[in-house]
């Protein structure tokens, strides 16, 4: 309760403002302020107890709502990754318009604090009604559907364990706005710092445009695009970047230098006794793509 000015003989004449919690969670998300001109009276108590009762009825009504919703989105989800597009129309009906036909992309993001909270993650939503409480994935969410909400697309967020699956129309809003967040997260992160297991840094893999047929190959390929960028320490990885580039980003630089160091090691024993340069030679052979000749120019020898 909170006092305002009033009669100083009598204070409780005074004007005040009164919050009563709405819900019946540990910790509300909602709550109803009630301010009057003097103490209330029985009446009016009477009523505002009545008007909490009805509002905590609607929010939780609401909640179960929502928390069906999620349970449709996530059966849909099953069924497109298991190959049933024609079962998840059925079951979706009109509940995303053409999301399921139209060209889609989908997302799979983690976050290391999802890892860390996963094993709790279930019964502190329950508790807080969803409550995003700091956690990158719970604003992603809120990002991806106020960007298709505002656009009059239809989206389908999933939380899966400690990741988030998004199916988004590809060239859409919802996109748009996923990449935009990640480049600012990225952006925002100093040159030295790399994603580490104990932050709560956003990882997020993006599939190649697909449709409802190879709903699970577009799955494993933003699988496979998380894996590089959190290899990578990027916030962000589209599949199709890495169609068009080398496959070296796919390995980490650890296995690539152990590779190499066995691969190289029987020759760099040999150039350490001095009797010639069999690294330089194998450079400059495969430079000149197997050509003998050019790569012994190169070398300044004789084939």
């Amino acid at each position: 309760m909170v006092g305002g000015t009033g009669n100083a003989e009598h204070p409780e004449n005074a004007d005040r403002v009164e919050l009563h919690s709405l819900g019946t969670s540990r910790r509300p998300r909602s709550a109803l302020a009630v301010g009057t001109a003097a103490a209330p009276g029985t009446a009016e108590r009477y009523a505002v107890h009545s008007a909490i009762a009805l509002l905590t009825l609607t929010t939780e009504r609401s909640r179960s709502l929502h928390e069906a919703g999620l349970r449709i989105d996530a059966a849909v989800l099953r069924m497109l990754l298991a190959g049933e597009p024609d079962h998840a129309r059925t079951v979706a009906g009109s509940l995303y318009g053409g999301l399921l036909d139209a060209p889609f992309r989908i997302v799979v993001a983690e976050s290391a604090a999802a890892r860390s909270r996963a094993a709790g993650t279930a019964q502190a939503a329950g508790d807080t009604g969803g409550d995003t409480g700091g956690d990158p994935l719970g604003t992603l969410t809120e990002i991806v559907e106020s960007a298709a909400a505002r656009s009059g697309e239809a989206v389908l967020a999933v939380p899966e364990g400690e990741r988030l699956v998004v199916l988004a129309t590809d060239g859409g809003a919802a996109v748009a706005a996923c990449v935009e967040y990640a480049s600012a997260l990225e952006a925002a992160r100093p040159a030295s710092e790399s994603l580490s297991g104990d932050d709560e840094s956003l990882v997020v893999g993006l599939s190649a445009p697909s449709g409802p047929i190879a709903a699970s190959a577009a799955y494993k390929q933003a699988e496979q695009a998380l894996s590089v960028a959190r290899r990578r320490g990027r916030v962000c990885v589209e599949h199709e970047h890495l169609a068009a580039g080398s496959v070296l980003p796919l390995l980490a630089d650890d296995a690539v230098r152990a590779f190499a160091d066995g691969l190289l090691r029987a020759l760099r024993d040999h150039d350490a006794t001095g009797r010639g340069d069999l690294v330089a030679s194998l450079r400059a052979w495969l430079s000149r793509h197997g050509q003998w000749d050019a790569a012994a120019a190169d070398l300044g020898v004789h084939r």
